[in-house]
Formats: structure tokens, C-alpha cells, sequence
């Protein structure tokens, strides 16, 4: 294995932050075992390994193998969908979610932030907030959307917008005053 500055930092962090990584994915997956945590800590940390002598200098390591490991929590999860409650299917969709608006921030591990996305789409208009749920929560497209309300597909995608930009601007303004 290389011996580049990407691989000896990598290494550093998942010396000392092995325990924690281990808690932040039992805190998202909350049925999963040690081994499963640990397994899936491992696969990531392989993936990043076997990149590092090809790969551009890693400036934020934290950040890096928190998103790599947060993208390999949905990975799992999605494969484990058909057996998910609804209550952990909106949670993953959540959490995904939420990564639409903090993509480059450490916010985006924080369940105050997954309560802060449920207050304010449970805040939008009735129209805003329906077709925001049955696109990105329930997984409906538009067609099938216009089918059933019979309202146009160019007006519920310029709803879906709308509701996007207000919950931008809603959890922009929230991150700046906490």
C-alpha cells in the first residue's frame, strides 16, 4: 500500500475516531449490531485505502470519511428498504434529504437538523407540502401525480421548486442563528 500523506491521515483518523465512528453508525441504523457497524466501517475504510495513491489531497478527513461512511449507511439501508418500517424508510429519506441542503457541512449528521426539515416541510403550504412528500418521501413521480389530481405536471414541478427554495431559505436562516 502506498505510503502517500492521504493514506498516512487516513490512518491517524481511524485509529482515533474508530469508537466514534462505530457510535455514529449505530445512531443511524438503530437495529444494527456491533458487527454490522464495524463491517461497514471496514468496507469504507478499504474503499478510501485503495484510493489513496490516486487521489487529489484530502483537505477536511473528518468530513470526508463522515459522508463516505454516512453514503455506505444509505447504501445498507436501501438494500434493507423492503424490511424497514415506514417510520425508518422516512428516516433514511430524511436523512437524505437533509443532504440536499447542508451537502458540504457536518450539519448534516445532526438530528437537529433532521427535526428542523420536519418542522419546516410540516410549515409549507398544503400544496407545497404534498407534492414535496409524494415525490421525495413516497417516491411518486410527476406523471403519475398528474394522473391522479389531474393538476399538470409543469405546474407540480414548479410547486416541488418553490417548496424546495423555501425550506432552503428556512434551514439556511436556522443554521446561521444556531
Amino acid at each position: 500500500m502506498p505510503n502517500t500523506e492521504n493514506d498516512k491521515d487516513l490512518k491517524l483518523f481511524f485509529n482515533n475516531e474508530y469508537v466514534s465512528l462505530k457510535a455514529y453508525v449505530h445512531s443511524k441504523i438503530k437495529d444494527t449490531t456491533d458487527r454490522d457497524a464495524e463491517d461497514i466501517i471496514q468496507e469504507v475504510a478499504l474503499k478510501l485505502f485503495s484510493r489513496t495513491d490516486n487521489s487529489s489531497p484530502i483537505t477536511n478527513i473528518t468530513g470526508f470519511v463522515y459522508r463516505a461512511i454516512k453514503n455506505k449507511i444509505i447504501d445498507t439501508m436501501r438494500t434493507k428498504t423492503k424490511r424497514m418500517s415506514f417510520e425508518e424508510q422516512t428516516e433514511l429519506k430524511l436523512l437524505e434529504f437533509s443532504e440536499l441542503f447542508y451537502e458540504n457541512s457536518s450539519d448534516t449528521y445532526s438530528d437537529t437538523i433532521k427535526i428542523e426539515l420536519k418542522k419546516a416541510i410540516s410549515n409549507l403550504k398544503p400544496e407545497y407540502q404534498s407534492i414535496l412528500i409524494a415525490v421525495d418521501f413516497e417516491g411518486y413521480n410527476y406523471k403519475e401525480i398528474a394522473n391522479e389530481t389531474g393538476i399538470p405536471i409543469g405546474t407540480l414541478m414548479s410547486r416541488r421548486h418553490r417548496a424546495l427554495s423555501i425550506l432552503a431559505k428556512k434551514l439556511e436562516t436556522k443554521r446561521h442563528i444556531n
